[in-house]
């Protein structure tokens, strides 16, 4: 997945000034709007005090009559251009937080460098958390110019009345603006460190769902539950140091924006004592003071927003600035040749590994150590990057380094042991993209039928995240479902069968047999079902191929091969 409007590596200030670029239309248009709205609410006690001081001169129900008037203007236009504002402001930080939010879920997707030493619980909390807190830097802008907008018309308005008012405001918001920007850079220090115990904790959890079942198997889940605790704790700690940062900083700047509104309140009541205002510039300079407090308010939060804004940014970074650990080719295998070659590779457990599986074999590759089958796996998936490994691999003719991913997943697949089910629907996890035409067949062929028949919704009954609500042979089941219904040119299946009786077993391998017909198939699996049913079986023995032929042939001339089939 790509972007052009994203290039290259960046900064957590790249990536702020990115996301302010390309939403400066709705920005202008949202400032406009929001500086409507606090001129609006500024001019009011301005208008009042007018009211006031040409009341007091022409007492006449005309004059009344357009005071009135002129107020419900005001007030229509201030609710309309808050309205209108802010819609354009949320719209495009919702948008500009999903391009985040997709752009980081596609560097997960591909392998980043091992140094970047974030988790996928980790880069989930990037893709979340952090990109709607990058993204408010949209909303924070045009707030901050229209809070100065409001600052600057009230400062003027007062001036007018008396030079000692406006002098007031402008000094005392610029000492109140130098205090909260010192505070906030401790705000973002602290938001910073929050954020990374944070995912870090998300990753822990992230890890111990994964192998919980595992953990439960050898007791070892209530030390990963301590592990889990000892993380936790140190989040929850940071969170509290960070919201008591936070209480002070939001009761120092409530306290000196009441401060500097008491200020010019009492400035206004000595100068109408004394005759240098009069009433109507009191009434005013007094409405000023109450509503000068919300602005800002508004602005002295505005650091705060900004600091939160660029540690948000600067962890996107980590993941969307690190390099790839492999640079994806841009080659296609052949449409018309569906072979796979395998030369000389070497990759963890394998040494030297060599076959040809011929377009439209089913070929069975007994690995007799696990390590092996996984190896081989991975490399298949082109989940080990180029450097990982020596040899080669082809695809269709076109060696697997050289391929455009999606060239790649276009004719090759490899369905993990593992495969992930995700929340939704039986028919969603089987065919996630709705255009796969084979869904009855291969619901058919892995023997899934039992679980849709037993749910009144059918295909559409609901599944829970990682096929909670599944047994783990039905969640086998419906992982192979999924994989023969992209109906891919090559398939790769390792260890299909794992979790379900010799029975159900047996039955697969037939139907898969029979589905794949004419199709290139290569099954990693030690399944006697599987193997009798291949039309030919390698054995991969010590990182090599030792043995091949049929599965009945091997059993009868081959006693290792026999030894290992009665384990």
């Amino acid at each position: 997945m790509t972007d052009p409007d994203i290039p290259g590596p960046r900064t957590g200030a790249g990536i702020l000034r990115t996301a302010l670029r390309r939403n400066i239309g709705a920005m202008a248009s949202g400032t406009a709007l929001m500086g409507l709205y606090q001129a609006g609410e500024t001019a009011f006690p301005i208008a009042l005090g007018l009211i006031v001081e040409h009341t007091m001169q022409d007492r006449s129900p005309g004059s009344l009559a357009r005071s009135v008037a002129g107020l419900a203007v005001i007030i229509t236009v201030v609710s309309l251009s808050w309205r209108f504002g802010m819609r354009v402001l949320q719209k495009a930080n919702t948008t500009e937080a999903h391009r985040w939010r997709t752009r980081v879920a596609a560097c997960g997707l591909q392998p980043v460098a091992r140094d970047v030493g974030l988790k996928s619980g980790e880069v989930l909390t990037v893709a979340t958390e952090d990109a709607d807190q990058t993204a408010d830097i949209i909303e924070v802008v045009p707030l901050l110019i229209s809070s100065l907008v409001a600052v600057a018309v009230a400062a003027v308005a007062l001036g007018r009345a008396s030079v000692h008012l406006g002098l007031l405001v402008v000094l005392g918001t610029a000492a109140i603006l130098s205090v909260l920007g010192v505070m906030s850079r401790r705000i973002g220090t602290g938001t910073r460190e929050q954020q990374a115990r944070v995912a870090r904790a998300g990753a822990k959890v992230a890890d111990l769902i994964t192998g919980l079942r595992a953990l439960h198997g050898f007791g070892g889940n209530h030390a990963a539950f301590r592990s889990y605790r000892k993380v936790s704790e140190e989040a929850k700690r940071q969170a509290v140091t960070v919201a008591r940062v936070n209480g002070v900083y939001a009761g120092t700047a409530l306290a000196l924006n009441a401060a500097l509104a008491a200020a010019v309140t009492l400035t206004a009541g000595v100068l109408a004592f004394e005759g240098a205002i009069g009433i109507g510039d009191l009434v005013m300079a007094v409405g000023l003071a109450q509503f000068i407090m919300e602005p800002l308010k508004l602005f002295s939060e505005m650091p705060k927003y900004v600091m939160t804004a660029r540690a948000s940014a600067d962890r996107m970074a980590l993941v969307l600035a690190a390099p790839p650990v492999a640079v994806p080719g841009t080659g296609s295998p052949a449409a018309d040749r569906l072979d796979l070659r395998v030369t000389d590779l070497h990759h963890g457990s394998l040494r030297g590994l060599t076959f040809r599986v011929r377009a439209g074999e089913f070929a069975a590759i007994a690995a007799r150590r696990p390590r092996e089958g996984a190896d081989l796996a991975s490399v298949l998936a082109a989940e080990a990057p180029p450097g990982s490994y020596r040899g080669a691999v082809h695809v269709g003719g076109e060696e697997l380094a050289g391929l455009a991913v999606e060239a790649l997943r276009a004719r090759l697949l490899v369905n993990p042991y593992d495969g992930e089910i995700f929340a939704g629907t039986l028919r969603t996890n089987i065919d996630p993209a709705g255009t796969s035409g084979l869904v009855a067949e291969a619901v058919e062929a892995s023997l899934l039928t039992d679980v849709v028949a037993l749910h009144r919704e059918g295909l559409d009954h609901g599944v829970r995240d990682r096929g909670a609500n599944l047994s783990g042979g039905q969640r086998q089941r419906l992982s192979l479902a999924r994989a023969l219904a992209a109906d891919a040119g090559i398939l790769v299946l390792h260890d299909p069968t794992t979790a379900v009786d010799a029975v159900t077993e047996q039955l697969i391998a037939r139907n898969l047999a029979k589905l794949r017909r004419g199709r290139t198939t290569v099954v990693i699996t030690s399944s006697p079902a599987l193997l009798d049913a291949a039309d030919r079986v390698l054995v991969l023995e010590d990182g090599a191929v030792t043995a091949e032929g049929d599965h009945r042939v091997l059993l009868a001339a081959d006693e290792d091969y026999r030894r290992a089939m009665a384990r």
